[in-house]
Protein backbone atom coordinates (compact mmCIF):
# COMPACT_ATOMS: atom_id res chain seq x y z
CA UNK A 1 0.00 0.00 0.00
CA UNK A 2 2.69 2.53 1.01
CA UNK A 3 4.68 1.77 -2.28
CA UNK A 4 1.28 2.57 -4.64
CA UNK A 5 0.56 5.88 -2.26
CA UNK A 6 4.39 7.08 -3.16
CA UNK A 7 3.66 6.17 -6.25
CA UNK A 8 0.16 7.76 -7.31
CA UNK A 9 0.65 10.34 -5.11
CA UNK A 10 4.13 11.12 -3.65
CA UNK A 11 2.37 10.56 -0.15
CA UNK A 12 5.22 8.58 2.76
CA UNK A 13 4.26 6.89 5.84
CA UNK A 14 5.12 9.49 7.70
CA UNK A 15 2.13 11.64 5.84
CA UNK A 16 -0.88 9.00 6.47
CA UNK A 17 -2.64 6.99 9.09
CA UNK A 18 -3.96 4.39 8.33
CA UNK A 19 -7.62 3.82 9.77
CA UNK A 20 -8.79 0.54 8.66
CA UNK A 21 -8.77 -1.99 5.91
CA UNK A 22 -11.32 -3.89 3.65
CA UNK A 23 -11.61 -7.35 5.22
CA UNK A 24 -11.17 -9.19 1.64
CA UNK A 25 -10.42 -8.50 -1.98
CA UNK A 26 -12.21 -6.24 -4.00
CA UNK A 27 -12.41 -7.22 -7.90
CA UNK A 28 -13.41 -5.88 -11.33
CA UNK A 29 -13.43 -6.14 -14.59
CA UNK A 30 -12.50 -4.15 -17.40
CA UNK A 31 -14.78 -4.51 -20.24
CA UNK A 32 -13.45 -5.28 -23.66
CA UNK A 33 -15.35 -2.22 -25.17
CA UNK A 34 -13.73 -0.07 -22.92
CA UNK A 35 -10.01 -0.12 -24.45
CA UNK A 36 -8.38 -1.87 -27.74
CA UNK A 37 -7.51 -5.47 -26.76
CA UNK A 38 -4.05 -4.88 -27.93
CA UNK A 39 -3.06 -1.92 -25.53
CA UNK A 40 -4.17 -3.92 -22.54
CA UNK A 41 -1.94 -6.79 -23.07
CA UNK A 42 -2.96 -9.47 -20.41
CA UNK A 43 -4.78 -6.89 -18.57
CA UNK A 44 -8.92 -7.73 -17.57
CA UNK A 45 -9.30 -5.79 -14.16
CA UNK A 46 -7.93 -5.44 -11.04
CA UNK A 47 -8.49 -6.81 -7.03
CA UNK A 48 -7.71 -4.81 -5.03
CA UNK A 49 -7.65 -4.24 -0.96
CA UNK A 50 -8.99 -0.45 0.45
CA UNK A 51 -7.46 1.24 3.05
CA UNK A 52 -8.67 4.35 4.64
CA UNK A 53 -6.27 6.83 5.53
CA UNK A 54 -6.36 9.98 7.49
CA UNK A 55 -3.55 12.59 6.09
CA UNK A 56 -1.55 14.30 8.69
CA UNK A 57 0.90 15.52 6.44
CA UNK A 58 -0.14 18.90 3.97
CA UNK A 59 -1.87 18.85 1.15
CA UNK A 60 1.28 19.96 0.16
CA UNK A 61 2.89 17.13 0.31
CA UNK A 62 0.80 15.30 -2.65
CA UNK A 63 3.00 15.18 -5.56
CA UNK A 64 1.83 13.71 -8.60
CA UNK A 65 5.19 14.15 -10.30
CA UNK A 66 6.48 11.14 -8.00
CA UNK A 67 7.04 8.67 -10.11
CA UNK A 68 8.58 8.50 -13.52
CA UNK A 69 5.11 7.59 -15.21
CA UNK A 70 2.43 9.57 -13.58
CA UNK A 71 -1.03 8.15 -13.16
CA UNK A 72 -2.75 11.45 -12.55
CA UNK A 73 -2.59 15.10 -13.38
CA UNK A 74 -4.92 16.26 -11.02
CA UNK A 75 -5.90 15.61 -7.53
CA UNK A 76 -8.71 17.35 -5.23
CA UNK A 77 -10.58 16.63 -2.03
CA UNK A 78 -14.36 15.51 -2.05
CA UNK A 79 -16.95 14.39 0.46
CA UNK A 80 -16.61 10.96 1.58
CA UNK A 81 -19.76 10.12 0.39
CA UNK A 82 -18.85 11.45 -3.22
CA UNK A 83 -21.46 10.89 -6.41
CA UNK A 84 -21.03 7.74 -7.54
CA UNK A 85 -22.18 8.88 -10.68
CA UNK A 86 -18.59 10.28 -11.55
CA UNK A 87 -16.90 7.24 -11.18
CA UNK A 88 -16.41 4.88 -14.40
CA UNK A 89 -18.96 2.86 -14.50
CA UNK A 90 -17.52 -0.85 -14.09
CA UNK A 91 -15.60 0.54 -11.04
CA UNK A 92 -19.02 1.61 -9.19
CA UNK A 93 -19.85 -1.47 -7.16
CA UNK A 94 -16.06 -1.66 -6.01
CA UNK A 95 -16.69 1.74 -4.69
CA UNK A 96 -20.11 1.67 -3.44
CA UNK A 97 -18.68 -1.88 -1.42
CA UNK A 98 -15.54 -0.19 -0.30
CA UNK A 99 -17.07 2.94 1.23
CA UNK A 100 -19.68 1.16 2.84
CA UNK A 101 -17.46 -1.31 4.36
CA UNK A 102 -14.76 1.37 5.56
CA UNK A 103 -17.44 3.87 6.81
CA UNK A 104 -17.30 2.33 10.10
CA UNK A 105 -13.85 3.32 10.77
CA UNK A 106 -14.82 7.23 10.83
CA UNK A 107 -14.78 9.29 13.90
CA UNK A 108 -18.20 8.26 15.22
CA UNK A 109 -19.45 12.26 15.46
CA UNK A 110 -18.63 12.19 11.91
CA UNK A 111 -21.44 11.33 9.40
CA UNK A 112 -19.68 12.70 6.69
CA UNK A 113 -15.71 13.20 6.19
CA UNK A 114 -13.90 14.39 3.40
CA UNK A 115 -11.45 12.06 1.42
CA UNK A 116 -8.81 12.61 -1.59
CA UNK A 117 -9.93 11.63 -5.01
CA UNK A 118 -7.78 10.28 -7.64
CA UNK A 119 -8.26 12.45 -11.63
CA UNK A 120 -7.09 9.55 -13.76
CA UNK A 121 -5.30 11.57 -17.27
Amino acid sequence: MYRELYEEVGLKPEHVQVLGRTRDWMRYDVPQSWSKRESRGGYRGQKQIWFLLHLVGRDCDVCLRADAHPEFDAWRWTDYWLDIQTVIEFKREVYTKALNELVRYLPAHKTRCTSSQHVHR
